[in-house]
């Protein structure tokens, strides 16, 4: 799933591991109050550098960043559950992600327009003409924030780290298996050579690398190092966590690229920090009070029935959608395909008919959202239904499960073998009790025993790594470039750890994930991936729900922005990056709530400009 920071320079390929798109809840409780912000000002070190030692393409402004963009003063995100970990090459849920890729930088950002290359901890890049070399000179100006420089022996490290079969890291080894051992050329000079060659290569080792500093983490078991990151690259530096309550950040006066023209207005705000709560109740009430700044509105109901009242009709609070370019990914039920019941997919058809998805996109979401029959939603013409849907069919589903051998018992309940039909629902979230109570209901009909086994964030993650459920909501954030190899080939259906959470095995879907593997012509891989889209629709691993083209933005009105708030292809995380404390939204906020006056109006829908 992709992302993207500072002011649309960070564009990630990687799929953000169960980036959920339905509200997740938070471990902090009523009452509690994180550390104190006050007197946190960050100071901007000189630059002793030199201009020529710029890179010539970040010698200009950054086009997604406004010159009015002010340092300072600390943004308060609503998060989801206290992650379980903030090292993303351990645990690849949203909250890490973003944290990590503040304080951990790759040798190559993308462009925030065109998407082509641009530096980053390299200065300078070449592919050689046979395609299989890829060899990176680090910027001589990039810094540790311990003062020492970072160098072509770091880059060695995180290969080797991430390749150790000691280490959780399984999902990475995927792309990084297919490269020889970097080989250090010079101090600052690096080289990778392909043993497979794969059109996703080079954004593996260029974009997807987020380096680690070797004179930190050697010798240390990496396993452990999950809340202390003393030595960074990045803009941000942590600050200080509490488990369950949240997570700050401070910006780095002394960051090595702050005085690249390109780099100026993004990363403003001195503290970023993260507050999490345990309903997700709680935080809504925290944010109308103001101890929240920026609420993303994951909940239909949330956002047509709760944000409402006066600090909204006065436009104390802004209530926007923002529609721009940001990937689409796809949310489901995902099916455990590895045993009983659901190894059978005329079981996987008949569940799938028996969730009756406009009914709760009507009733309980207030028509907010799009069904979606595919999982690969950007290679389809818009507009246009990719695959035939699933349509709720009671009749359907029960003729599927009498074919499968499930006959109802003397209790009415669907028995096969002597076994009778009962499963869990794992979930982690009160807020999708509601949808699965209803489905819950319809199965029942059937003869078929459905519970929802509850569980926290933390132990949802632990038993998906073994996949040890029988069914859970699960969502992925789209790519723009979408490799299927991950979550699809059959060689990773049962090891633990990766994305093929559904046990997926298909020698039809093998072949096609081969045949993308060496198609550098982006069009002829997405008629690849429609094929791929067509055979995972036929087959049934998820049970397809729904998706939204807009990011659902709360945030209180005193927050300066671009012209495009978001960039070209992130969602809410792009606020972090690319807002600023708008002292004179402040004052005018401020004074408006005293004298109970409205603010001036704004535009509730907001829509990717491009710019001259």
């Amino acid at each position: 799933m992709k992302q993207e920071r500072k002011g649309g320079k960070k564009i990630r390929n990687t799929i953000l591991f169960l980036a959920v798109l339905v509200c997740i809840g938070s471990l902090l409780g009523c009452g509690e109050k994180e550390e104190s912000d006050n007197g946190t000002v960050v100071k901007d070190q000189p630059w002793e550098g030199a201009l020529g030692s710029i890179p010539e393409s970040l010698r200009t402004p950054n086009p997604m960043v406004s010159s009015n963009a002010k340092k300072g003063g600390t943004l308060r995100i609503y998060s989801h559950q206290f992650p379980k970990s903030l090292n993303y090459y351990l645990e690849q849920f949203s909250t890490t992600a973003e944290i990590f890729q503040t304080m951990y930088e790759p040798l190559l950002d993308y462009h925030p327009i065109s998407l082509e290359p641009i530096p980053h901890l390299a200065s300078s890049w070449k592919i050689s003409p046979d395609k299989k070399k890829f060899t990176f000179k680090i910027d001589r100006n990039a810094k540790w924030s311990d003062g020492k420089p970072v160098t072509a022996k770091d880059v060695v490290f995180t290969y080797d780290t991430l390749m150790s079969k000691e280490n959780n890291t399984a999902v990475f080894r995927i792309g990084l298996a297919r490269f020889e051992k970097p080989k250090v050329i010079g101090e600052f000079e690096v080289e990778f050579t392909q043993k497979e060659i794969h059109w996703s290569n080079f954004e593996t080792v260029a974009h997807s690398l987020f380096i680690l500093p070797e004179h930190h983490f050697q010798g240390k078991d990496f396993n452990k190092e999950n809340f202390e990151f003393p030595v960074v690259s990045g803009p941000y530096e942590l600050l200080s966590a509490k488990k369950g309550r949240y997570i700050r950040l401070k910006r780095r006066g002394d960051y090595w690229m702050r005085a690249y023209p390109f780099y100026k207005g993004s990363d403003n705000f001195d503290v970023l920090l993260f507050k999490v709560y345990t309903e997700e109740a709680v935080a809504f009430q925290a944010f109308k009070k103001g101890d929240i700044d920026i609420y993303p509105v994951y909940k239909a109901y949330t956002w047509v029935k709760e944000a409402i009242g006066e600090t909204f009709d006065k436009n104390y609070i802004v209530k926007q959608k923002v529609y721009n370019d940001k990937p689409i990914g796809f949310q489901g039920w995902v099916f455990n395909m590895r045993r009983p019941p659901f190894d059978d997919v005329r079981v996987r058809k008949a569940i799938a008919h028996l969730v009756d998805r406009k009914l709760l996109v009507e009733k309980l979401a207030f028509n907010e959202y799009d069904l979606t029959d595919a999982y690969y939603t950007g290679v389809w013409p818009s507009n246009t239904s990719p695959n035939p849907p699933i349509e709720y069919d009671p009749a359907k589903a029960r003729k599927l499960l009498s074919d499968a051998g499930w006959k109802p018992n003397a209790k009415g309940i669907l028995e096969k073998n002597g076994k009778e039909f009962k499963f869990s629902i794992l979930d982690r979230d009160k807020g999708t009790e509601k949808y699965f109570t209803v489905f819950i209901e319809r199965a029942k009909e059937l003869g078929i025993q459905a519970a929802i086994d509850f569980t926290d964030l933390a132990e949802w993650s632990s038993r998906m790594d073994k996949y040890d459920f029988d069914m859970t909501w699960a969502a992925w954030g789209g790519g723009l470039f979408p490799d299927p190899e991950p979550m699809w080939f059959s060689a990773y259906a049962d090891e633990n750890g990766q994305n093929n959470l559904a046990g997926f095995k298909s020698q039809e879907v093998d072949q096609l994930i081969r045949e993308q593997k060496t198609e550098f012509d982006v069009k002829r891989r997405s008629e690849i991936l429609r094929k791929i889209d067509k055979a995972l629709t036929k087959e049934v691993p998820y049970v397809l729900l729904w998706n939204t083209k807009s990011t659902r933005l709360l945030y209180w009105n005193r927050f300066g922005s671009p012209t495009n708030s978001l960039g070209k292809y992130s969602g809410e995380n792009g606020a972090n990056h690319l807002w600023w404390l708008e002292e004179n939204k402040l004052e005018l906020l401020t004074a408006s709530k005293k004298t109970k006056t409205a603010l001036p109006a704004y535009s509730p829908v907001l829509k990717y400009s491009p710019l001259n």
